[in-house]
């Protein structure tokens, strides 16, 4: 496979992970205890339109469709933040989820287009590359804001009380299990390791 045919594929990994966000950051906003947190998601909103936008223009560029590749790894991260939605916590301590849940959806953009700039660069798509540095500009930005909002919710959290255990619920039961399978199959890579 071609460098140009791989970088089509990442941008349309890119293009549905930024549709998908427009869907879940709603949610987050909605979400969110803390005001600034909710703005926060509320401007992220609008620049994740315009970076679809501008994925749009690279197509253009490239002469290729932005469909054709589903993102299962915002997926999985969106999913992660509609879990911390579903926990029973209260204020700091539930915005605290949020701010991990949006870290992580930001650390994954950023890789991708960190990604995909530097195969447009080797390519010599300058135009593209502008574009794309553009979109990971702006997450890199959401990234810090983020941060930025995080320490006075964290400094909170870690005042209140710790909470009495609650019965597991299934779902939490489920990921317990899938977690040590995890841990399992993982182990004789790290006694390797460590010998």
């Amino acid at each position: 496979m071609a460098l140009s045919e791989v970088l089509v594929d990442e941008l349309r990994d890119m293009y549905s992970a930024e549709n998908q966000l427009v869907k879940a950051l709603p949610k987050l906003a909605q979400g969110a205890i803390s005001k600034e947190l909710k703005s926060l998601f509320t401007q992220h909103l609008d620049e994740t339109k315009g970076q679809v936008d501008r994925l749009k223009q690279v197509f253009e560029i490239l002469g290729e469709k932005p469909t054709g590749e589903h993102c299962n790894g915002m997926e999985g991260v969106i999913e992660e933040g509609a879990d911390a939605l579903e926990k029973d916590e209260d204020g700091a301590s539930f915005d605290s989820g949020l701010v991990g849940a949006a870290l992580r959806t930001e650390h994954y953009e950023i890789a991708g287009y960190t990604a995909t700039i530097e195969m447009a660069k080797v390519l010599g798509l300058s135009d593209v590359a502008g574009l794309l540095t553009e979109n990971l500009n702006e997450e890199l930005t959401a990234a810090k804001k983020i941060l930025g909002a995080a320490q006075s919710i964290l400094k909170e959290s870690a005042s209140q009380p710790k909470a009495e255990k609650q019965p597991k619920t299934g779902k939490e039961k489920y990921s317990d299990q899938k977690s040590k399978e995890d841990e399992k199959k993982a182990a004789p890579d790290l006694k390797r390791r460590v010998s």
